[in-house]
């Protein structure tokens, strides 16, 4: 489970700018850090850290292949220290760290590194899984460590859909509980949902329920075929453009916002769809689908694997460095392939000749499952560019 911003038709989240533990330079929220023309150069909007593969659940699409035990290779405690430390190398303001795994409730020193993050004026955001760990108590324990929002997975619509994909009886349930003891614990929640050929029929009645949960955000994760997620099947491209298209029409009157990862192309079809209604480049950039541009697989995004391993993202898995032996600073900032997958000329195919390569550039991730090359075509993306000029502003 993992809180994005990127791939977002309808927008970031608003973020506490503190927390009730007080720092003397605040606390950075989650959208903090700009881009400039639409590139993450400075530092990443998202540090997403993986404490640990542990986890009481065994989701069939688990990108982390997720264990019953941890992991001796974890990082340990005086580790994430120093890994928090080179977080606040990037500068101010700071990137939003999310504790993922795995399950982070598996790690008996959770309490300690969120408050260290606050400490340091690094803001915090939870990914747990929804066992028997996740407590009311917890919860509250956390907030006043830190943590300023967290997510929830939710897959289908009732016990029978939601527990098959997380092959635990009484996941669901435990799911809309942890919402009710969020929301008493004043957290925000952002809801996750995995969208495969299974799920797809589903989303409607997943979307209803959700109006009744007092949310801030749905995240529909379009299937990348890693970890155990290799055994389901991904949608089409043509559904893909259709559930796209519905997801637009919904976020205009929808009480919470809706965003995709992993289907940045979402942004070429709101871009369309606003541009028939009249709007132009200047109030396209102003809403909220226009602040989620140019986010993406290594740009705005960076990924730390339970044993310190550098990836651009959690669904792009090539190692680019060990924060035991490397900054996250440099391997960010300098790596080659993080320079590359921020520099959509040299996308090839389709997306780089897209008139959309700056404020989409496709999903990293989705090209390397399918090709083995991060910089390939988006195969879910059905746009053939037209060669046109894009408008003021979106180039």
């Amino acid at each position: 489970m993992t809180i994005e911003v990127g791939s977002t038709p309808a927008g970031r989240p608003s973020s506490p700018s503190g927390h009730p533990g007080g720092h003397p330079g605040g606390i950075t929220g989650v959208g903090a850090v700009q881009a400039e023309g639409y590139v993450y150069d400075r530092a990443p909007m998202l540090v997403y850290w993986e404490t640990t593969l542990a986890c009481g659940l065994a989701c069939r699409h688990c990108r982390a292949t997720a264990q019953a035990e941890r992991n001796p290779l974890e990082l340990t405690t005086e580790e994430g220290y120093r890994l928090l430390d080179e977080v606040v190398r990037f500068g101010r303001p700071y990137p939003h760290v999310v504790f993922t795994g795995g399950d982070p409730l598996n790690r008996p020193d959770l309490h300690e590194l969120v408050r260290a993050a606050t400490e340091r004026g690094i803001g915090a955001s939870l990914a747990p899984a929804a066992t028997p760990l996740l407590t009311k108590d917890i919860m509250e324990s956390l907030r006043d460590a830190g943590i300023q929002n967290i997510s929830l997975s939710l897959d289908g619509s009732d016990a029978a859909r939601h527990d098959g994909f997380r092959m635990v009886e009484g996941t669901f349930e435990k799911t809309l509980q942890t919402a009710r003891w969020a929301r008493e614990a004043g957290l925000p929640i952002q809801v996750n949902t995995l969208v495969t050929d299974e799920t797809l029929g589903d989303l409607p009645a997943i979307y209803e329920l959700l109006e009744g949960m007092d949310i801030m955000r749905w995240s529909l994760f379009m299937l990348i075929t890693t970890g155990r997620g290799s055994g389901l099947k991904e949608v089409t491209a043509a559904e893909s453009e259709r559930l796209n298209a519905w997801l637009f029409g919904l976020s205009r009157t929808s009480p919470f916002q809706i965003k995709t990862t992993e289907a940045t192309h979402y942004r070429r079809q709101a871009i369309k769809l606003m541009q028939a209604g009249g709007m132009d480049a200047e109030a396209i950039l102003r809403t909220s689908v226009g602040r989620g541009f140019g986010i993406r697989d290594g740009n705005g995004i960076v990924f730390i694997s339970h044993d310190g391993m550098v990836n651009p993202s959690g669904f792009l898995p090539i190692p680019l460095g060990n924060v035991r032996e490397a900054s996250i600073v440099d391997l960010y900032r300098d790596h080659e392939v993080m320079r590359a997958l921020r520099n959509p000329e040299g996308f090839k195919g389709r997306c780089g000749a897209c008139e959309f390569s700056r404020v989409c550039g496709g999903s990293r991730a989705r090209a390397y499952a399918w090709t083995g090359d991060p910089l390939e075509s988006d195969p879910l993306c059905p746009y053939v560019p037209s060669g046109e000029v894009p408008a003021y502003g979106m180039a």
